[in-house]
């Protein structure tokens, strides 16, 4: 076998493997005894027939090709072994030649990462303020869901509940059509078109209105970008809320009661100053990562990154899927090929492998280590969090080899980061009251791993651990509701969640509207932008080499 160097540098070594007669000679003769016994050759009982003879039955190359999924990822790690080389990830093989088989092997390295002087790093925490014009918010949302929807007679405003029937029409065809379908406009909707919501502002009960909505040029969808669609709207009812006065019997009636209003102030302003408490801890926990990362220097080859962003295609791909649809079908309805899809996803492919590799490095030069105690505390406790019905399926799942790699990688993220907050803090000794800040802040991306293993072990197992995921956060009160909302008011960006809200909503149908918990269409636009979600980070592959053959 003759083994030659095409090319090295930091990132990944590229190898050309020859192989001769005698190197081929083992693989061709096991290929030779896995097919002689299904092969029925005239003067021979099966399994018998010499190799000589098999071989002029199916052709020499017939057992090459065979051999050739074990002689490659044999050969490849003998010779990585012969000169201590380790994959980051599997190498990419392009085949040479056929006969005698010679073959070329990227073989991508582990990515140096050099951290800078992070231990010199400092950071300050700014404590969460808490308004009392924002407690006046919440109480505001809760007597808006506390308030019955009521008929008015009146040209319609915004925040009025409409029962419309609506048709739309563009170059002759007919889009939307709808009716007795509900829906509050509001100045800041985007559904169903940008401008659809304004004309309804002065619409009058059983009165018909017709206006025209100009599609903007820079629409998402480019079938409609630039276009005019001719409405006709006829509102069946107009309704508002007559809103609860704020005073202490309106206080009472609040999920199990409080006994005034202030006590429900006093304790909006108590869930508004813990829910901005563990907001902020997130962000100082991603301004810290973000700092680090801006310092740091990460080695990626070009193999790495292109494996990273198939690695989010596949899974956007899934993500489509569990919504009933698909990749190729999303990329038509956007507008983008797959190589543009891809070259977006780039960024984000590089900043995942970033993050991950230089956490794993903190990580090593901190000596943070997860023990097996602390895998099976934490699978433990999710187990304990499971209902009885949902066990078996979820324990199945978490004892799966992946669920338990993933769980470990959540741990050693959380300790990782708690080490890294108390560096910046000034704290020599990681046990800090920021351990708390951090798993808080870190629990998301732990879900998120774990989920992701979970959903990979299988559909039953996926939903035993939605369910106890469901059951351990407990029902959302009303009042929860109205605090997540006053603080995510505070954070959004406008023009993202309506960009967001703009690409992923149907245009062809008027949608409608949840009159018992919606006053907007925020709720929709949110959901739409959280498609995008965060995908648990890629981990290196530790094991032998199995290579990607083109």
């Amino acid at each position: 076998m003759k083994v030659t160097t095409e090319s090295s540098n930091p990132t990944e070594i590229i190898l050309n493997i020859a192989l001769d007669a005698a190197d081929e000679e083992p693989f061709i003769d096991r290929s030779y005894r896995r097919t002689v016994g299904n092969l029925a050759i005239p003067g021979f009982r099966k399994g018998k027939a010499p190799r000589s003879v098999v071989e002029s039955h199916v052709g020499r190359q017939a057992l090459l090709r065979e051999a050739l999924d074990y002689m490659i990822p044999e050969t490849l790690n003998r010779v990585m072994q012969e000169q201590e080389l380790r994959a980051f990830i599997e190498p990419q093989v392009e085949m040479l030649e056929w006969e005698p088989v010679a073959f070329k092997a990227v073989i991508p390295l582990e990515p140096a990462v050099d951290l800078g002087d992070f231990r010199q790093l400092r950071l300050e925490k700014e404590p969460p303020e808490i308004t009392e014009a924002q407690v006046d918010l919440v109480i505001e949302r809760l007597r808006r869901e506390s308030a019955p929807w009521e008929p008015v007679s009146r040209p319609a405003q915004f925040g009025d509940l409409l029962t419309l029937n609506v048709r739309g029409e563009m170059d002759g065809e007919e889009i939307i059509n709808d009716s007795a379908v509900d829906f509050i406009p509001q100045p800041g909707n985007v559904l169903p078109f940008p401008g659809f919501a304004q004309h309804l502002e002065g619409l009058l009960e059983g009165v018909p209105k017709d206006f025209v909505v100009v599609i903007p040029e820079d629409y998402p969808r480019p079938e409609f970008a630039g276009k005019e669609i001719f409405f006709a709207a006829t509102a069946l009812a107009i309704k508002e809320k007559n809103l609860p006065a704020a005073d202490d019997e309106f206080a009472k009636g609040v999920e199990e009661g409080f006994e005034s209003m202030a006590d429900l102030r006093a304790e909006m302003a108590a869930r508004l100053s813990a829910e901005a408490q563990a907001q902020v801890d997130y962000a100082f926990q991603e301004r810290t990562l973000a700092t680090v990362l801006e310092q740091s220097t990460v080695d990626l080859s070009d193999l790495v990154i292109g494996r990273e962003v198939q690695g989010i295609v596949e899974e956007r791909d899934r993500m489509l899927r569990n919504q009933r649809l698909d990749l190729e079908t999303y990329l038509t309805y956007v507008g983008k090929t797959p190589e543009e899809f891809q070259e977006e996803l780039r960024p984000e492919a590089i900043d995942r492998l970033r993050r991950t590799l230089v956490m794993r490095q903190l990580a090593k030069e901190e000596s943070i280590a997860v023990t097996s105690e602390e895998v099976q505390a934490e699978v433990a406790e999710m187990l304990e969090n499971t209902a009885e019905e949902n066990l078996e399926a979820m324990r199945r799942a978490l004892y799966s080899d992946e669920t338990l790699v993933s769980i470990q990688n959540a741990i050693l993220t959380r300790k990782t980061m708690a080490r890294l907050i108390a560096i910046v803090q000034g704290v020599a000794d990681g046990e800090t009251e920021s351990d708390t800040d951090t798993d808080t802040a870190a629990a998301v991306a732990s879900d998120q791993e774990t989920e992701s293993a979970t959903e990979s072990a299988g559909p039953e197992t996926a939903t035993a651990a939605a369910d106890t995921q469901s059951e351990s956060a407990g029902p959302e009160t009303a009042i929860d509701t109205a605090v997540a909302a006053e603080l995510e008011s505070t954070t959004a960006d406008p023009e993202t969640t309506a960009a967001a809200a703009a690409e992923l909503e149907s245009a062809t149908a008027l949608p409608e509207t949840d009159t018992a918990a919606a006053d907007s269409e925020t709720e929709i636009a949110t959901a739409a932008a959280t498609t995008a979600a965060a995908i648990p980070e890629t981990q290196g592959n530790d094991e032998g080499a199995k290579p990607d053959v083109d």
